[in-house]
């Protein structure tokens, strides 16, 4: 009989981990049953932005180093965690050098060597590419192997926080000899690669079909010759959020289920059937309205979306702040959320030290104030009810995926914005396609041909830079990077660009989180996103699935190795 212990804590609603004494051997408690009901599309995140590919990739490629559920950086593939203490971080701060654990091995039984990482660059990097992670990759001018096992990674500033690549989900290493014709424009041709990665990780796909089912097995080279416990698995992609929870919690046919963004009085009830539990932990997940900088007018073509045509009102932040002042995010965290959601004021609201106070505006809502600044900024209400000026009708199309608590939302936000004179249309997008990679599809997140699209994400660990590094001008998606690239506001200021430079300089603790505030703030003030609702990491889990340690600051598969069977 395995023991199992719960944990509980002020920001997470109750863990159980599941503790076993010793290990069986690899494949012993036969099949894992895992849904995520936004469906994969793509077995790598170097080609999707989407949590869902980022997750599923973790359980096959891995990075050098990732961060646990406490936030705490430990060692994957490398032997340990260069710092300056230990001579890995050179003391001008402008180098790392990483050495991989001995004896390492891909899933097809070749060794995992130096040139492997420096080849996980390259491939990023490409100037022809349209690599989604490439912001992990900033101010990175060479990573070069030093022997078989050691890598190089050369800055060209002085880096207090060199630890941007290969650390983290979505980061991780990629096989030199599978993906070496894929560079450049053939990164989304490379599908054989793309869909089945050699990788390290515990398990190797077997079959995959996207939009739909992924199989793994266990990789039989993996560095732990008693994991992973389970032989294979089943991922299961698509349908909606309340019938994943459902799997778990109530009939047992799966038995972790992502992301069930259900109403919490439903989810409850689910629970109560005693199958199953839920587990959340808060991080720096934020559920938020990015505001599109740029025209998604369909007769603009091509152009539609570009930087070659500002928004016509959107731009102006005062109309941002009314948006943002005419919603009731107290309501919003009652009916969709309950104890896994808190209101924020920030896209950057953990840990605390980084997190703003000077937004917080924001949490009372306020009609009275935000028909003001429309008034002010000389939109005057028609006939209709609906605001103009110039010519031009405050009338926005405001998209998200289809979820019953985004729709509540949706409408909740719609009505509010009615009564300051603002028409809102409404467009909800299968999760799999909005969430998805493909560059020829009008309806993924990347491409925003919306006014508005509201959505959550947060990054890897708990130090900021590369996330705040997203809303980079380089970092537009466009025609050009076939679509990929976080900034997706297309938001650009040279002063913000600025700030991401002095980050990557700044090494004293307390001088990066003042700076990471005034970032946060920058991004705030120009109206280009509004925050809504700091969420938990939210799961349901099988009571006979033991090890699952839910973590906020990485994927949450990010110990699928360590997963058993236990007595329910």
């Amino acid at each position: 009989m395995k023991r199992k212990t719960c944990l509980t804590g002020a920001s997470a609603l109750a863990l159980c981990l599941a503790v076993t004494p010793s290990w069986a051997e690899r494949g012993s408690d036969g099949q894992l049953n895992i849904i995520y009901w936004q469906a994969v599309s793509i077995m790598t995140p170097y080609l999707s932005n989407g949590t869902k590919e980022v997750e599923a990739a973790s359980l096959v490629l891995e990075p050098l180093a990732r961060f646990d559920e406490n936030g705490d950086m430990v060692a994957y593939l490398a032997e340990d965690i260069p710092t300056r203490e230990n001579g890995g971080v050179s003391e001008d701060l402008t180098t790392i050098t990483w050495t991989l654990k001995e004896g390492l091995v891909w899933s097809d039984g070749s060794p995992v060597t130096s040139e492997d990482v420096a080849f996980t660059w390259e491939y990023c990097t490409h100037p022809e590419g349209g690599c989604a992670q490439v912001s992990n990759f900033t101010d990175v001018t060479s990573v070069e192997p030093v022997d078989e096992r050691t890598v190089t990674v050369t800055f060209d500033v002085a880096k207090p926080y060199p630890y941007g690549p290969f650390v983290g989900a979505q980061s991780p290493i990629i096989q030199k000899a599978q993906f070496g014709d894929c560079l450049g424009p053939r990164m989304p041709e490379c599908s054989e690669q793309n869909f089945n990665p050699v990788g390290t990780g515990p398990f190797i796909v077997t079959d995959f079909k996207p939009n739909d089912v992924i199989l793994l097995d266990a990789n039989p080279n993996y560095r732990d010759a008693a994991k992973p416990a389970f032989a294979n698995v089943v991922f299961k992609g698509g349908g909606d959020a309340a019938s994943a929870a459902r799997s778990v919690l109530e009939t047992g046919e799966f038995d972790y289920a992502w992301n069930p963004q259900v109403e919490p009085e439903i989810l409850a009830q689910m629970a109560a059937a005693g199958k199953g539990e839920i587990i959340a932990a808060f991080g720096t997940l934020v559920e938020r309205i990015m505001v599109n900088q740029t025209n998604p007018d369909p007769a603009l073509g091509d152009e539609r979306s570009t930087v070659a045509h500002p928004h016509p009102f959107l731009t102006d932040p005062q109309v941002s702040r009314a948006l943002s002042l005419a919603i009731d995010r107290e309501i919003l965290v009652e009916t969709g959320y309950g104890e896994a959601g808190q209101v924020t004021c920030n896209v950057l609201p953990a840990p605390e030290a980084q997190n703003s106070p000077n937004n917080d505006w924001c949490r009372t809502q306020d009609i009275a104030e935000a028909n003001r600044l429309l008034d002010e900024a000389g939109w005057t209400l028609g006939s209709d009810g609906v605001r103009e000026k110039d010519g031009v009708r405050l009338s926005m199309l405001y998209q998200t995926s289809t979820n019953s608590v985004r729709q509540a939302a949706q409408a909740l936000i719609k009505q509010w914005w009615s009564e300051i004179g603002v028409e809102t249309e409404l467009r909800n997008i299968d999760a799999g396609v909005f969430f998805g990679n493909d560059p020829g599809s009008p309806d993924t997140i990347n491409k925003f041909y919306a006014d508005l699209e509201m959505y959550a994400n947060n990054f890897d660990g708990t130090d900021p830079e590369k996330y705040m590094a997203n809303w980079a001008c380089a970092e537009i998606p466009g025609p050009e990077t076939q679509w990929q690239g976080q900034n997706r506001p297309r938001f650009c200021s040279e002063e913000y660009d600025a700030m991401i430079e002095e980050m990557g300089k700044t090494g004293d603790p307390a001088a990066r989180a003042e700076l990471a505030i005034k970032m946060n703030d920058a991004l705030i003030e120009a109206g280009v996103m509004i925050p809504l609702i700091h969420r938990g990491r939210v799961s349901a889990k099988s009571n006979t699935l033991g090890g699952v340690r839910m973590n906020p600051w990485d994927s949450e598969l990010w110990n699928a190795a360590d997963w058993t069977r236990v007595d329910g």
